[in-house]
């Protein structure tokens, strides 16, 4: 019985950091799933605003031409 104990406390500490360490890497692919697509909202709203600021310079120069030519 107690052979049966310590190979049973061996292959149950092997199990127990094979189940550790696999949550591990579970949560740091959710963890590094998380900064990607932060990443891609941050490049996509600074397109947005990029895209907004030339249509801004677009207009404003439109209004300028616009008075100077009355």
């Amino acid at each position: 019985m107690s052979i049966f104990l310590k190979s049973a406390g061996w292959l149950g500490s092997i199990i127990t950091l094979v189940l550790v360490l696999i949550a591990f890497v579970r949560q740091l692919i959710q963890f590094v799933s998380f900064l990607m697509f932060a990443l891609k909202a941050g490049i996509v709203l600074a397109f947005i605003g990029l895209i907004a600021l030339i249509l801004l310079v677009i207009w404003r120069d439109y209004n300028k031409k616009k008075r100077a030519a009355d």
